[in-house]
């Protein structure tokens, strides 16, 4: 664990082990998330994007929309509402 301070700017200054054990380079994009009360910073990557909406590659949000209409239509039609 490595101690670095805040800037008047609000910056800090990532610490050269770390930065060379995260391969951090200059340009980099850092995704920074809030815990509770603990923040997580990792190294911006395609693979995060890719990771995160993967999944959607092929479907057709139009169609995946009304397919979710349709059959909460057809649950409320089977209780009579």
């Amino acid at each position: 664990m490595t101690l670095t301070k805040v800037t008047r700017n609000y910056q800090i200054t990532l610490p050269k082990d770390v930065r060379e054990d995260m391969e951090i380079k200059i340009g980099d994009t850092m995704l920074i998330q809030k815990e509770q009360d603990q923040i997580k910073m990792k190294k911006f990557t395609r693979n995060i994007l890719e990771k995160s909406f993967g999944s959607w590659k092929n479907v057709n949000s139009i169609e995946f929309v009304r397919n979710i209409r349709d059959e909460s239509e057809e649950r409320l039609r089977k209780l009579g509402l």
